[in-house]
């Protein structure tokens, strides 16, 4: 069957395996927008590297109640604040990169305001990532929530922090390559910090 789309989750800093299938189903892609809440997914965590090797940068949320929260419902909790913690975080692993200073300013409003909802967050942070990147992509949006597609490749549940990426990814430099050697897959703004402009390229 010949796939004529894709259907994409929201993700917190996504992978570079998403930004990449995003790139080569665009413009025939989905966001998924009335799935239910799945937890420990990339859609409230992100890896990137550290100088002692993967970190991981969780976006709490808010504890639900037994049923079941649509994504789009889904709200961040501070009752501690992770936004310091995040971009403390970003900003050591990434300060001697070669572009960091370049986006900084872009992200760092991101750990300055307090949106509500998850999936605000992460649709701000996607526009901003595609524009970066250069990737002229407009957004459309499930209108329901289905179980399944016949004719387009659902990656709702594929790219997974859990599973190993099948993702063919060629090496690029990696500023602590030399401590862990060559970390697959991880958040585009590792990407996006040590390539910089060729960064569009690579995908």
């Amino acid at each position: 069957m010949i796939e004529k789309g894709a259907v994409l989750p929201l993700f917190y800093l996504p992978p570079v395996e998403y930004i990449a299938e995003l790139n080569i189903y665009n413009p025939d892609f989905l966001i998924e927008r009335h799935e239910h809440f799945p937890k420990q997914t990339y859609r409230n965590r992100a890896n990137i590297y550290s100088p002692d090797g993967l970190l991981t940068l969780v976006v709490p949320v808010v504890k639900g109640s037994k049923v079941h929260t649509p994504v789009k419902d889904v709200r961040i909790s501070y009752d501690f604040n992770w936004q310091r913690l995040h971009w403390m975080s970003i900003q050591g692993c990434y300060r001697r990169s070669a572009y960091f200073e370049y986006y900084e300013d872009e992200f760092e409003i991101f750990y300055r305001v307090k949106e509500k909802y998850l999936f605000d967050l992460n649709e701000k942070l996607l526009h901003l990532l595609l524009t970066l990147l250069k990737i002229k992509a407009a957004i459309h949006y499930t209108h329901s929530y289905e179980a399944g597609y016949a004719d387009m490749k659902d990656f709702r549940d594929s790219i997974h922090p859990k599973k190993e990426s099948t993702y063919p990814q060629k090496p690029y430099y990696q500023l602590f390559e030399d401590r862990h050697g060559f970390l697959k897959n991880l958040s585009i703004v590792d990407l996006l910090f040590n390539q910089g402009p060729q960064a569009v390229n690579y995908l």
